[in-house]
């Protein structure tokens, strides 16, 4: 059971690395569902994180995944930008105007990972059928897939992921998992990864100028949810242990 946690600051980053996480998926803007991280940010990551693998979401603004001419090149730029870096991964979506996967999008975004392994992020949540689109990203060589699929959370959408994983690409579960539901939904749906974005508000100083709370990485659930998932992986191992 592998653990992917999102984080959207240098010290998240290196909290979750420290904690053993498998992943960190990294982004600036959290609270607008992620956008792509700046270079220094991307930069003071990849510096301090050795043990966790750093994916970078490509994402260039707030709202919808349907693209302009000009936010794609932008796009492109960020993918080359991650890889140069040293990203081990990229996380991409791109949808046209019917709300369905934008191939020629993806393919673009693809070519300029030049091999670095290319995932899919939520813009799948949003497609009308997430089975149908899980396929095609297949055949276009995305290696994998964060949905919940289709629903806000994955505990809604087992059913869906399910049949997702039908289209033979490795998916990795999102939407309100946290170390209280992971099991079950992990079990539920066959799943063997799962993405968490714990966070805890801390209010702002005050003032008559207030720029409101600012979101960090709940370090006493993201500790549990690795846990969580070593127990898992340690039940699958050994089928006969119970899980404590």
């Amino acid at each position: 059971m592998r653990v992917e946690i999102s984080t959207d600051s240098a010290d998240g980053a290196v909290t979750a690395d420290r904690l053993g996480a498998d992943r960190i998926e990294l982004c600036s803007a959290g609270a607008l569902g992620g956008l792509t991280p700046g270079p220094g940010l991307l930069s003071a990551v990849l510096d301090r994180c050795h043990r966790s693998q750093v994916h970078v979401l490509i994402r260039p603004r707030e709202g919808g995944f349907a693209y302009s001419p000009t936010e794609v090149a932008a796009m492109r730029a960020d993918v080359r930008h991650a890889v140069s870096a040293g990203a081990t991964g990229v996380v991409v979506g791109a949808l046209g105007a019917d709300g369905r996967l934008d191939a020629a999008v993806l393919g673009e975004l693809i070519a300029e990972a030049g091999g670095v392994p290319v995932a899919l992020h939520r813009a799948i949540d949003v497609c009308p059928d997430p089975v149908e689109a899980a396929h095609i990203a297949a055949e276009l060589g995305i290696r994998r897939i964060l949905t919940s699929g289709g629903a806000t959370r994955a505990e809604d959408g087992v059913p869906v992921l399910r049949r997702m994983a039908g289209a033979g690409i490795t998916l990795t579960a999102c939407g309100g998992i946290r170390s209280h539901n992971a099991r079950r939904i992990a079990e539920a749906a066959g799943i063997d990864e799962i993405h968490a974005a714990p966070r805890q508000q801390i209010p702002s100083s005050g003032g008559e100028v207030d720029f409101g709370p600012r979101a960090l990485l709940d370090e006493a659930e993201t500790r549990d949810l690795i846990a969580t998932a070593r127990l898992i992986s340690g039940a699958a191992l050994n089928p006969d242990r119970r899980a404590t």
